[in-house]
């Protein structure tokens, strides 16, 4: 059975899905309630600074860890609902396959972490007085602690919810896997509408998300799992925390180097959608011997005999993760 037709193994329908929307909108708001109340147990006199970070007189890295933690309550929340509101394995919210392929996560990681490094590098030879040493030895290893176990789950979270329960539910709907990756890539792009980088870069900074997820989509698609868009955002995001940050996007870190160059829609945004992308695409599609990707997108997924879920799959979920 494909990914895409992981809805085969409940007896979900369309009131189940807006069930499940309410409950991960209620576990961000919780995330969000939850985060406020320690930020105020911390500092009582907690004030919004003069750009919205209500956070600002924390230090970097407890801003980090109270902007992650509602990803925690809206995963948590989508998990359970799909084991009790659409009824199937938590499993088949992430892979088509008997247990989740770490291998395949890592796999997607490296590469990717290490084409950003060589693009660091080469950005760093090839600009004046724009990219410098950042590194605060006090506070690095917390960064990258606090990194390494909450960028995994905000990014989970955000794959499971776009490329897992509504790829699957669009999936379900109109039974075409092309339009379940449109659509799925225009959603994700429009709700980073609210990042900062938006102002800063523009409207043009959407085609730059919305590519991207259409890319994760297709991966996850012609891979049947998420495993290696999972590790492909992780190290994209892990990079932004502990490598390379400005005093612009979303978060702000003590990494290792900060690019104090004007924001903008740079030569590395371009070379990513123009290149390395299409380029991981051809890399995956080897690897991993995807086959026939024509038909892959664009056929029609009729439903067939639905699958019961098992105790087992949950089971193997908790396990492997």
């Amino acid at each position: 059975m494909k990914f895409i037709q992981q809805y085969l193994k409940s007896t979900e329908n369309f009131g189940t899905y807006i069930l499940t929307g309410i409950f991960v909108f209620l576990g961000l708001l919780i995330g969000n309630f939850t985060t406020l109340l320690l930020a105020y147990a911390l500092a009582p006199n907690l004030h919004v600074s003069a750009d919205g970070n209500p956070f600002a007189q924390f230090d970097t890295n407890t801003q980090l860890i109270l902007i992650m933690l509602p990803f925690v309550f809206a995963l948590y929340a989508l998990m359970l609902s799909i084991r009790y509101v659409h009824k199937r394995p938590i499993l088949s919210l992430f892979t088509a396959r008997s247990k989740f392929d770490w291998k395949r996560y890592f796999f997607a990681f490296g590469v990717w972490l290490t084409i950003l490094l060589v693009m660091l590098a080469i950005l760093v030879a090839t600009s004046e007085n724009q990219v410098f040493w950042n590194l605060n030895g006090s506070t690095f290893l917390m960064l990258v602690a606090i990194s390494l176990v909450l960028f995994p789950i905000q990014t989970a979270a955000e794959e499971a919810f776009f490329r897992g329960w509504l790829f699957q539910g669009i999936g379900k709907r109109f039974k075409h896997a092309w339009l379940s990756i449109l659509i799925t890539g225009i959603i994700f792009g429009l709700m980073h509408g609210a990042n900062p980088e938006i102002e800063k870069i523009g409207y043009g900074i959407f085609a730059y998300y919305i590519l991207s997820g259409i890319f994760l989509g297709i991966i996850a698609h012609l891979d049947d799992g998420l495993e290696l868009g999972m590790g492909y955002h992780a190290a994209n995001n892990i990079f932004a925390s502990v490598i390379l940050t400005n005093d612009w996007q979303a978060f702000h870190t003590d990494a290792m180097f900060i690019d104090t160059a004007p924001p903008s829609f740079g030569w590395d945004a371009i070379l990513t959608l123009a290149i390395i992308q299409p380029l991981f695409l051809l890399i995956f599609g080897k690897v991993y011997k995807w086959k026939n990707w024509r038909t892959q997108l664009f056929k029609s997924y009729e439903d067939g005999p639905s699958n019961p879920p098992t105790r087992n799959s949950n089971k193997e979920l908790i396990d492997d993760l």
